[in-house]
């Protein structure tokens, strides 16, 4: 098994919303406004009204819950959903506040992409395996995505 590089891509976000400490943590909701992504088989571009439902624990681990709508270069839609973890530092609340900004392998912020489509060009995506490393940079989130290769 090894990891080959799949895409990478960004998304704009709104400012999050904060809902508040609750029964499992503080959860604040940011909302994508866009962005694009770019890798050797796909490229396009990320529509609005996709989300990250992000909650933090008392340990301070922010746990991913991001779903979003992404549209190839040739029209192709392809809904992505992730589940992730990512550890809460100094330099990531300020990354996320818009303040600062952190690099891959600075961070604990990884993420476990699956991708559903019904486009026949696309639909190999249906069985990829994928993992994702993220980072803070200027105001919006950004991916390395690896396909799981035999």
């Amino acid at each position: 098994m090894r990891l080959e590089p799949l895409m990478t891509y960004y998304a704009e976000l709104k400012a999050p919303v904060a809902v508040g400490l609750g029964p499992y943590g503080q959860r604040a909701i940011f909302e994508v406004i866009g962005g694009a992504f770019e890798g050797a088989r796909l490229n396009g571009k990320i529509l609005t009204g996709g989300g990250d439902w992000l909650l933090f624990d008392a340990d301070g681990v922010g746990h991913l819950d991001v779903r979003a709508t992404f549209q190839t270069h040739d029209g192709a839609v392809i809904y992505v959903q992730y589940f992730g973890r990512l550890v809460a530092s100094d330099n990531l609340t300020e990354a996320l506040a818009g303040t600062g900004s952190t690099d891959y392998g600075d961070e604990h912020f990884f993420s476990q992409p699956r991708f559903e489509t019904g486009d026949e060009r696309y639909k190999w995506l249906n069985r990829v395996m994928a993992v994702g490393q993220g980072r803070v940079r200027n105001g919006r989130v950004e991916y390395q995505v690896f396909e799981c290769a035999n």
